[in-house]
């Protein structure tokens, strides 16, 4: 009588996926885009100097100060700009603890979604869990971001 229930009712347990190749998208356009710049959209230390450059370039030197003395002038904008270099090292910091956590989804369906919507967030060779496989991030011959098994 369990038998022929089990058979009925099917397998309840999540269905390992195969071992084989699986489109995520036909590019693979904006993978890691964010991950160059330590997850937070931009380059720090270019803006740093960008900054730097800006403030130096008001030359707001008050009264009596000249371009001659104005040592002080180009430490106090590196000083003034200094506390936003600060803040966007935490941010890329923050950002990188948060992409080390594991990818592991419970369903290739799942996994695809995740991986499409988040492009920019993970970097080709990236290994992602799918229900207890292991899968690596990678490129088709045509350009297309896939997932491979780890090990066939």
């Amino acid at each position: 009588m369990t038998a022929v229930a089990m058979a009925c009712a099917g397998c309840t347990h999540v269905q390992r996926p195969e071992s084989r190749i699986y489109v995520i998208s036909e590019s693979t356009e904006g993978v890691g885009t964010s991950l160059a710049s330590g997850g937070s959209g931009h380059d720090c230390q270019k803006e740093h100097e960008e900054c730097v450059g800006r403030c130096w370039n008001k030359k707001n030197w008050p009264y009596p100060h000249n371009k001659e003395q104005s040592g002080w002038y180009l430490e106090r904008c590196e000083h003034d700009c200094s506390q936003e270099f600060a803040k966007c090292e935490e941010e890329q910091e923050e950002a990188a603890r948060s992409r080390g956590k594991k990818l592991e989804f419970s369903g290739m369906s799942e996994a695809a979604a995740w991986i499409r919507e988040h492009k920019a967030e993970v970097a080709i060779g990236t290994v992602v869990v799918v229900a207890g496989v292991s899968f690596v991030l990678a490129t088709g011959g045509a350009g297309a971001l896939v997932l491979a098994p780890l090990a066939l």
